[in-house]
């Protein structure tokens, strides 16, 4: 690892990283031990990181262990989808938590690298370069994955409309 102090990469990253693995994972404890997992594993020192790229490589590893730790959850959802649980009441979290709910779900079902890209772009605020620094990718992937994941967005969500009848909304 690089001479960068880690507790400050700590303070400055730590709430945007959780926020990332937050898109993919359901719950706080989950994105908080993802994103603990990444820092964890820069202290190691057992990662050549150039100087600077740490903000990046952090979001990288965090995405990773995000989208693994899903990965495990869906496979043990199939093999054990446990007891049924109660539904909240409808008053919980209101029409705007639905609508965000739809739109995570939507957004969850994208190529991998469109939904990325998405979620650095619209939820994390980053720039098209910092984005292609942390996926590795160039800048133009970049605006092609947001272009095909917003429009593939769109047709999901329309899709979703016609099936429930809401072709008003």
């Amino acid at each position: 690892m690089t001479d960068v102090d880690l507790s400050v990469l700590y303070e400055e990253h730590f709430r945007s990283l959780v926020k990332l693995a937050s898109m993919y994972v359901d719950d706080i404890e989950t994105a908080e031990e993802v994103t603990q997992d990444a820092f964890l594993k820069m202290l190691s020192g057992r990662y050549r990181i150039e100087p600077g790229k740490e903000a990046p490589y952090l979001r990288s590893m965090v995405l990773n262990g995000a989208r693994s730790k899903l990965r495990k959850r869906r496979v043990r959802r199939l093999y054990d989808p446990g007891p049924p649980g109660t539904a909240p009441a409808a008053e919980l979290g209101g029409v705007q938590g639905a609508e965000q709910r739809r739109l995570l779900d939507t957004m969850r079902n994208l190529p991998e690298k469109q939904a990325a890209v998405l979620i650095l772009r619209y939820y994390l605020d980053l720039s098209e370069a910092e984005i292609a620094e942390t996926l590795g990718i160039a800048r133009g992937s970049v605006k092609s994955h947001a272009h095909r994941g917003l429009a593939k967005m769109a047709t999901l969500l329309e899709d979703e409309r016609t099936m429930t009848g809401n072709e008003h909304d």
